[in-house]
């Protein structure tokens, strides 16, 4: 059988295009225009997204472990062993759309009214509180020195932040009380083991995470008037994708220009 390689596309069909059949406004994508104004324009109006990088597949392992553990408590509708641990009283949330919740290219689903966007995001899980509120659940998994007890300020865990009030809008917009407190399940692979032995051993911690949801719909409405304009918006102040374009364009004319020259 010939190996099979994945060959980057520049030029997306046009129905996965800001106004094509098959376009959402994904919770990634929202994190792309507050990183890059620029970058999203190119990628959901013009359809050229920036190259794409392998799967973390352990992580993705790590991610369906947890989903079936959590699915065998949701069944019997009783609390995980870390609720207890952490005093949450709660059960994994039982209900119909559960699976289509978490499904990459359908989740969460909600159009927002003032804009016309079809936001959606997949959420890893949710749990019924005993007062009939839901909370909101994101599975991660690292290999970091240390317990992880709290988020930092770092740029990856201020869109995990952002991440979860995606996901408790959605719920929020669809009738859904939630929980203003977010939980991450969180599995740290230890790197002290004295050997492999074909395993990793992890210590899991529940992250508590205070989420907001009122830059949203400013954000929305930024990204509505990004999308609807004519000219490139500006770059992102920590994108390093628009200057190594801008970069390589210039020196590219300029090899090309010289060729032309001596034909």
């Amino acid at each position: 059988m010939a190996e099979y390689i994945k060959r980057y596309n520049p030029h997306r069909h046009a129905d996965w295009n800001y106004g094509g059949k098959k376009w959402r406004l994904s919770r990634s994508k929202i994190d792309l225009f507050l990183e890059c104004p620029r970058c999203f324009y190119l990628d959901n109006k013009l359809g050229t997204k920036r190259p794409g990088f392998p799967s973390f597949n352990l992580n993705i392992a790590v991610d369906e472990l947890f989903k079936k553990e959590f699915d065998h408590y949701r069944e019997q509708q009783t609390a995980h062993p870390i609720m207890n641990e952490y005093g949450i009283d709660a059960v994994p949330f039982a209900h119909a759309e559960m699976d289509t919740w978490r499904e990459v290219f359908e989740g969460l689903e909600y159009t927002h009214a003032a804009t016309g966007l079809v936001v959606s995001g997949a959420v890893d899980d949710i749990w019924l509180h005993q007062n009939g509120e839901l909370i909101v659940i994101d599975y991660k998994s690292t290999a970091k020195d240390g317990s992880i007890t709290a988020l930092s300020d770092s740029p990856w865990d201020q869109q995990y932040t952002r991440q979860l009030g995606v996901y408790r809008w959605l719920l929020e917009q669809q009738g859904f009380a939630v929980q203003e407190t977010a939980y991450l399940v969180y599995a740290n692979a230890s790197k002290t083991e004295p050997d492999f032995a074909n395993k990793l051993v992890f210590e899991t911690t529940l992250v508590p995470v205070e989420t907001d949801v009122s830059w949203i719909e400013p954000t929305l409405t930024a990204i509505k008037t990004c999308l609807e304009a004519d000219d490139l918006p500006e770059i992102g102040l920590q994108c390093e994708h628009c200057p190594y374009r801008e970069a390589a364009g210039k020196k590219l004319q300029q090899i090309y220009k010289r060729q032309r020259a001596r034909e």
